[in-house]
C-alpha cells in the first residue's frame, strides 16, 4: 500500500465516477510496463489496482503515476502480478519543499550531477525535470 497527498498532483478528475478511467487512460499514456490494467477507485480517494507487471519497477511506476493524481490518498496494488522481482534496492522517496532533483541526487547518490539518472528513473511522474512539488512521490534506485 502506498500512501500519496491527497489534495496534490496532477488534476485528472472531477468527480470520484469519473477516476478509476482517467487514472487507466493516463497509465495507458506513459505505460511503465503493466498490462490488463484495471483501476478502482472509491470516494475516499483509495486506488486498488489490478494487472500483470513486467517487472517490480513497473508497478511501482503504476503505483506513483495513480497516486501523484490530485484526489488520491492511497494506491493498493496487491492485486498486481509482478512477473519479475525487484532486481535493485529501491527507495520511495517525498519530495520536500525546496528539494531540485540535484540536491536529491546529492543526497543519495553523493552526486548533483547524477539528477538525469533520478529523472529518467521517474520519467512516468516527472515530465520536466525543473518541475517538482513537495509532496510527490519518486523512485530512488539505491546504487549497490
Amino acid at each position: 500500500m502506498f500512501d500519496f497527498i491527497k489534495d496534490i498532483g496532477e488534476k485528472l478528475f472531477d468527480k470520484y465516477e469519473e477516476a478509476a478511467e482517467k487514472i487507466k487512460e493516463y497509465i495507458h499514456r506513459d505505460n511503465p510496463g503493466v498490462e490488463n490494467v484495471e483501476v478502482e477507485v472509491n470516494e475516499n480517494g483509495e486506488v486498488q489496482l489490478k494487472g500483470e507487471a513486467k517487472d517490480q519497477a513497473a508497478m511501482e511506476k503504476a503505483a506513483l503515476m495513480a497516486g501523484n493524481v490530485q484526489g488520491i490518498a492511497k494506491v493498493d496494488t496487491s492485486a498486481v502480478e509482478v512477473k519479475e522481482p525487484a532486481q535493485k534496492r529501491v527507495e520511495i522517496y517525498e519530495i520536500q519543499k525546496g528539494d531540485t532533483l540535484w540536491a536529491i541526487a546529492k543526497k543519495f547518490y553523493g552526486d548533483g550531477n547524477k539528477y538525469m539518472k533520478i529523472f529518467e528513473d521517474n520519467k512516468e511522474v516527472i515530465k520536466d525535470p525543473d518541475k517538482i512539488y513537495p509532496g510527490q512521490k519518486i523512485r530512488i534506485v539505491l546504487e549497490d
